[in-house]
């Protein structure tokens, strides 16, 4: 069954869905760069479960500042944990297609992932409340 575009849970749904894959998604054949993109989606469908959750309009973007701005400019605050996130963003196009970016690092895989998992986890305390 499809899931409602409108629906803040569903969003927050994909989120874990894509933070999960991140977490247990190495293997022999698995690039990093693909791990920390769905850090950066993870991040990304959290902060807009919470803009659903609120009632508050958000642009197709893959930016974490952006997401970030919207549900500030509500009167929410958001932890700084969570902003920190934003280094995510990179991710969200430059490490999909091969290109001359440097490879991720094993450190930089982990930090995003830490990221993404506050944010995921930030959001998921705001639908509950």
């Amino acid at each position: 069954m499809p899931a409602d575009p409108s629906d803040p849970h569903a969003w927050l749904a994909r989120a874990y869905s894509n933070l999960r894959l991140a977490e247990h998604g190495r293997g022999k054949d698995v690039m990093l760069e693909d791990l920390c993109f769905n850090t950066q989606q993870a991040a990304e469908k959290a902060l807009k479960a919470v803009c659903l959750f609120k009632g508050l309009d958000f642009p197709r973007t893959h930016s974490i500042v952006r997401l970030c701005d919207i549900v500030e400019s509500s009167g929410m605050t958001i932890p700084k944990a969570v902003k920190l996130a934003d280094i995510l963003t990179q991710y969200a196009v430059q490490t999909r297609y091969p290109s001359p970016v440097e490879e991720i690092t094993q450190e930089e895989y982990e930090e995003a992932l830490a990221l993404a998992s506050k944010v995921v986890f930030w959001a998921d305390t705001i639908l509950a409340s």
